[in-house]
C-alpha cells in the first residue's frame, strides 16, 4: 500500500498493517497454521516490493533482479542454520569467507601492497554491514595505537561527510573523532585542513569512496601522502562505492585512485550487500597487513564456558548470508559486475545530463552513480515535496539543503525511468517556484538541524520516533 493510499484511508504509513492483521503482545497459546502465516507475510512482502519495483526509490535496494534474489535465497536456505563461529562443525564457512575476502582484496588492487612492502598482504574479515566494518577498523586503530605507541586518548580525523558509523565508534569505543568541514564547490575534505589537526594522539585519517551525501571520492592520494609523512593510518570508507567504482573505472570513467594502490591506505570497508549484490547483512573490512587485523579480534581465554574468541563484533552469524555472498560473487563474475555497472551508469548519465539542463539546479561535484544536486533559485525541499507526490523517494540532504538519488539495479529494469525522472523534476522546480516564500513540508524536520538547540530537538524527535516504532 502506498503512503498516499494509506493517508486516504487514515492509516498510519509507518504501521499500515495495524488493524489489518493480528498484533501479538505475547506468544500465542496455540500456534498458527504455516500456510496462513505464509499468506500474511506474503501480503506484506508484495506490498513493500511494489514500492521499489517502480524504480523511483533512491538506493536502499541493490539486488540484481528477482531471479538473482531467488537464487541467493535458495543458497541461503542450505546454510541458514549454520553458525559461522562454529568453525569445527561448519568448515564451509571459513572456506567461503576467506575466498570472499581474497576476491574483494584482488578487486581493490590488494596485490599492489607488495610493491611497497613485500611482507604486507591484504587480509580482512566479513561483518554484518558497513557500520560494523567501519567500527571494527576504528577499534583496530585504537588498540594498535595503545599497544604499539602508548596512546591512551586516540583521535581520528574525518571529513564531516564521513558516515555516522565513525561517530558511533566515538560513542562506543571512546575514540575522539575530529571533524573537518567540507564546502562548495567540490564538497571534498581539504587535505591541508586535515593535516593541520594532526597531533600526538592522532592515529588515522578517514576518507570516503564515495561519501554517502554526494557519492564523491575524497582526495585520497593526498591523505595517503599525509599519513605516510606522519606514520599514521588511512581508512577508506568504500562501503557505498567499493563494489562499483572498480567496474566504473574499467568502463573508462575518470575515477580518482581510491584503493590499495595508494601506499598510505591501511584499511578499507566495502559492502557486499550493496553493489556486491549479496543479501542484506554482509560487508568486508580489509587491512593492509595481518598485524593490524589482529587488533580487531576479541578473546576471553579464561571464561568458565570455555575459551571464547570472535573475529568481529558479532558472535553467532547465520552461515546463509556468507554462502549467499560467496554465491553472488562467483555467479556474477567480472563480466556480470561490469554489465551491471554499465546498466547503472547508462541511467545515471541520462539523469545527470537532464539535471544539467534545468537552469535552477546544480550538480554537486562530479557525480557517478549517486547524483546529488542543490539550488540557489528555489527551495529544494519544495522540490522534494512535489516529487513525493509523484512516487519518488529521494535522500534528503542538509547543511546545505540538497537532494540525492542513488541509481541501483532496480532503476535499470524500468523503461524510460530517466526520462520520467527529469520530466517530474522539471515540474517539481516549477512547483517550488509557485511556493516561494512558504515553508516546505520537508523543512519541518531538516530545518531544525541548523543549530545546537535544533540538534537536541531533532534527537529527541528521532528517539521518540524509535520508541513509537517499537510499540505494538
Amino acid at each position: 500500500m502506498s503512503k498516499q493510499a494509506a493517508e486516504k484511508q487514515n492509516i498510519d504509513p509507518f504501521k499500515p498493517y495495524k488493524g489489518r492483521f493480528e498484533s501479538y503482545h505475547s506468544i500465542p497459546k496455540k500456534g498458527r497454521d504455516q500456510e496462513d502465516i505464509f499468506k500474511e507475510l506474503s501480503t506484506m512482502a508484495e506490498e513493500e516490493n511494489a514500492k521499489w519495483k517502480t524504480g523511483q526509490v533512491s538506493g536502499t535496494f541493490y539486488h540484481a533482479g528477482d531471479a538473482h534474489r531467488a537464487f541467493l535465497n535458495k543458497i541461503f536456505s542450505l546454510f541458514s542454520h549454520e553458525n559461522t563461529i562454529q568453525f569445527d562443525l561448519c568448515p564451509s564457512m571459513f572456506k567461503m569467507e576467506s575466498e570472499i575476502i581474497s576476491m574483494a582484496a584482488k578487486m581493490l588492487n590488494g596485490d599492489a601492497v607488495k610493491d611497497n612492502n613485500p611482507e604486507d598482504e591484504v587480509c580482512g574479515t566479513i561483518t554484518s554491514g558497513g557500520t560494523e566494518s567501519i567500527m571494527m577498523a576504528m577499534k583496530a586503530y585504537r588498540d594498535q595505537a595503545k599497544v604499539e605507541k602508548g596512546i591512551k586518548y586516540p583521535e581520528i580525523i574525518m571529513p564531516h561527510t564521513g558516515h555516522p558509523a565513525f561517530d558511533k565508534s566515538e560513542e562506543y569505543f571512546g575514540i575522539k573523532m575530529v571533524h573537518i568541514p567540507v564546502s562548495a564547490p567540490d564538497f571534498l575534505v581539504d587535505p591541508a585542513a586535515a593535516e593541520s589537526r594532526i597531533n600526538k594522539n592522532t592515529v588515522a585519517i578517514v576518507g570516503s569512496a564515495g561519501n554517502y551525501p554526494y557519492g564523491l571520492i575524497d582526495p585520497l592520494d593526498k591523505l595517503s601522502d599525509i599519513a605516510l609523512k606522519y606514520k599514521i593510518g588511512v581508512h577508506v570508507d568504500g562501503c557505498l562505492g567499493g563494489f562499483i567504482f572498480p567496474w566504473i573505472e574499467k568502463l573508462g570513467y575518470d575515477i580518482p585512485t581510491f584503493d590499495f594502490r595508494l601506499p598510505g591506505l591501511t584499511s578499507m570497508s566495502a559492502d557486499t550487500h550493496k553493489y556486491g549484490f549479496a543479501l542484506k547483512g554482509t560487508s568486508v573490512v580489509l587491512y593492509r597487513n595481518n598485524n593490524l587485523r589482529r587488533y580487531q579480534y576479541f578473546n576471553v581465554p579464561d571464561w568458565p564456558g570455555g575459551m571464547y574468541a570472535s573475529p568481529t563484533a558479532a558472535g553467532s552469524r547465520s552461515g546463509g548470508l556468507t554462502a549467499a555472498t560467496w554465491a553472488a560473487m562467483v555467479y556474477l563474475g567480472e563480466e556480470g559486475y561490469l554489465k551491471a555497472a554499465k546498466s547503472i551508469m547508462t541511467v545515471a548519465d541520462s539523469i545527470k545530463k537532464g539535471i544539467e539542463e534545468i537552469a535552477e539546479l546544480a550538480l554537486i561535484g562530479k557525480p557517478t552513480f549517486v547524483i546529488s544536486f542543490r539550488s540557489d533559485d528555489v527551495d529544494i525541499f519544495h522540490v522534494n515535496d512535489f516529487m513525493k507526490t509523484k512516487g519518488w523517494r529521494f535522500n534528503v540532504l542538509q547543511l546545505p539543503p540538497a537532494l540525492h538519488f542513488c541509481v541501483t539495479m532496480p532503476q535499470t529494469f524500468v523503461p524510460d525511468i530517466a526520462e520520467r525522472f527529469i520530466e517530474d523534476l522539471q515540474a517539481g522546480v516549477e512547483y517550488a517556484k509557485s511556493k516561494a516564500g512558504t515553508v516546505a513540508e520537508t523543512t519541518a524536520l531538516y530545518g531544525l538541524a541548523g543549530t545546537i538547540e535544533g540538534n537536541q530537538q531533532v534527537t529527541e524527535l528521532v528517539f521518540g520516533f524509535f520508541d513509537y516504532l517499537y510499540s505494538v
